[in-house]
């Protein structure tokens, strides 16, 4: 069995490449590109790592696992998500794994090039999800139809009870 493709993105790269992303909460930002790539790998039978930079902080490196599928990676001390970036990326590739990286960093493109992996710019990627969220609208959504006329309790009701409630509401 074919494995799928294991996707490593640059998660701060892609949070500046979405459009009308509010980056001056940048929790916030990172919840929302989460959740969309989220979707997007179930929705592409991908398997995403989304590295982001935590390079000055103490910590080491954290992993957070959401699925067998997907994973977000937080550098660790005096480490950049470019390297954790690279690292995985020829891990991957010794792995014999289809490998795709999302940076619109130069430095990265080489790195990995050279490695064996695919690149793909963050502002293209971001049209790919964005193209699959309009067909998953489109595709289980479909075109939704209001009904013309609008269903009210008195329709239900018969005039008897019409009329008494209508005494209750003057107070007679």
């Amino acid at each position: 069995m074919k494995k799928r493709p294991h996707y490593i993105v640059d998660g701060y790269n892609l949070i500046h490449a979405w459009e009308n992303l509010n980056v001056a909460d940048i929790a916030d930002a990172r919840e929302f590109l989460i959740h969309r790539l989220i979707e997007y790998g179930g929705y592409e039978n991908f398997e995403i790592t989304v590295v982001f930079d935590a390079g000055k902080t103490e910590d080491e490196e954290r992993v957070e696992v959401y699925s067998k599928i997907f994973r977000v990676v937080y550098s660790g001390f005096e480490e950049t998500a470019d390297s954790v970036i690279e690292r995985l990326s020829y891990e991957e590739v010794r792995r014999k794994r289809e490998v795709h990286v999302v940076s619109s960093d130069a430095q990265i493109e080489t790195v990995i090039l050279g490695a064996g992996a695919y690149r793909h710019p963050s502002r293209e990627f971001y049209r790919a999800v964005k193209r699959a969220k309009k067909h998953l609208r489109k595709e289980y959504l479909g075109n939704v139809t209001l009904p013309v006329v609008r269903n009210e309790v008195g329709d239900r009701l018969d005039a008897d009870v019409m009329a008494k409630l209508e005494e209750l509401r003057r107070g007679k």
